[in-house]
């Protein structure tokens, strides 16, 4: 029977690495992803997995590994968080490339500089156009699961893809809460064994790995890579239902909050959708038809699912825990891009708020909400909530 436990956010990810059982974890630390490879470390330790640990001495080396590995034909695994990601960036984009289907949960953190170890989203954007799967989980019981479906979504032969799995640093990563852990038996005959499709190590059906790559070939790599990320579109609503089945939990590539009779409708992802469905709750006892979307899966962006959840609102506001300097904040674009073709769009506000960590209070939200009912949102104009004059 599943069991409820009470932990961080970090060692439910790490339950979930242990259930899965990977061949290889390389990894190096930094906050605030480092208790997830610890407890893992320790599960590996204890005897509980088969895992080889590789520790590396930097997270350029950490993605380098797992490359390796992976093109080997082993089941593989890391996990970073800010600039660790942006050390390991250039062969971030060499994973998506070579078509392996690496999971890595990234603990969102602000980019420095100046230093900050606190949570924003500037991490997981840097990385928006690598090729990688991009899912985001608010709360504990979604980075449990969704490290699970990841694996199951990265092996598919159709889309044999890396994907990232986000979770709120400290938040989400250090907060207490409780999760509903499924049987170690349960995950794994879920996920499956991994059968790489073109392993380094055949030796019966030799392959190349990280020849270059010249103008005549280069062009329909990308466009198969492509394909493979509108494969990953179409299978993800499977994974989703199969994993349905099994828990009773449902996903989606957006969870929609009481926006079917919404007339104003919040956007934002990860752990202040918890705040933002509390303030939808207050609005909604005053009589006032507010809603929320929260995106779940950001890479391969959801447009049509966008359009059918905002087509014919009054107002919709989206918030950005990152910036896109010179340009408009990078959720916002998505969603605005996404409806430009409705019959019915809505007005539309950009906010952007709790970078490096900042705190997200429901005074914030209502600030952003209030801004849509009393019709004071400015298509083009960024505006900042909790920001000091």
């Amino acid at each position: 029977m599943p069991v409820r436990l009470e932990t961080t956010g970090a060692a439910a990810v790490a339950h979930a690495m242990r259930q899965i059982n990977p061949d290889v974890v390389a990894a190096y630390p930094i906050t605030p992803q480092t208790p997830v490879v610890e407890y893992f470390a320790t599960f590996v330790a204890n005897g509980e997995v088969d895992t080889v640990m590789v520790p590396v001495e930097s997270e350029h080396s950490a993605m380098s590994a797992v490359v390796g590995s992976a093109a080997a034909g082993a089941r593989t695994m890391t996990a970073t968080a800010a600039n660790g990601l942006a050390l390991m960036v250039e062969i971030v984009y060499i994973a998506a490339s070579y078509r392996l289907p690496i999971v890595m949960p990234i603990v969102n953190r602000a980019l420095s500089g100046p230093i900050n170890i606190h949570c924003d989203h500037s991490d997981a954007m840097l990385v928006r156009d690598s090729g990688w799967v991009q899912l985001f989980c608010e709360n504990h019981q979604e980075a449990y699961d969704m490290t699970i479906i990841a694996t199951k979504l990265a092996e598919n032969e159709k889309v044999l893809l890396p994907v990232m799995v986000n979770l709120d640093g400290f938040i989400t990563s250090h907060g207490a809460d409780s999760f509903e852990m499924l049987e170690d038996e349960k995950v794994r005959e879920f996920v499956g064994t991994w059968e790489p499709k073109y392993p380094l190590l055949d030796i019966a059906k030799p392959v190349t790995h990280g020849s270059i790559d010249m103008f005549d070939y280069y062009f329909e790599h990308h466009r198969q890579q492509e394909e493979g990320m509108e494969n990953a579109y179409n299978i993800i609503p499977e994974v989703f239902a199969e994993f349905e089945k099994l828990t009773g939990r449902k996903y989606d590539y957006l969870d929609l909050y009481k926006t079917e009779d919404a007339d104003y409708v919040m956007v934002v992802v990860n752990s202040t959708a918890s705040t933002a469905k509390y303030v939808v709750d207050e609005y909604r006892e005053k009589g006032i038809k507010v809603g929320l979307v929260k995106p779940w899966v950001f890479t391969p962006f959801p447009k049509e699912s966008f359009k059918n959840a905002l087509n014919g609102k009054k107002a919709v506001v989206v918030l950005d825990r990152a910036m896109s300097f010179g340009k408009e904040a990078p959720l916002y674009t998505l969603v605005k891009s996404s409806l430009y073709d409705i019959s019915e769009k809505p007005a539309m506000g950009s906010f952007v708020y709790g970078l490096g960590g900042r705190d997200v209070t429901p005074h914030m939200l209502r600030e952003a909400f209030d801004a849509a009912i009393n019709g004071e949102l400015e298509l083009d104009k960024q505006k900042y909530l909790g920001l000091r004059d």
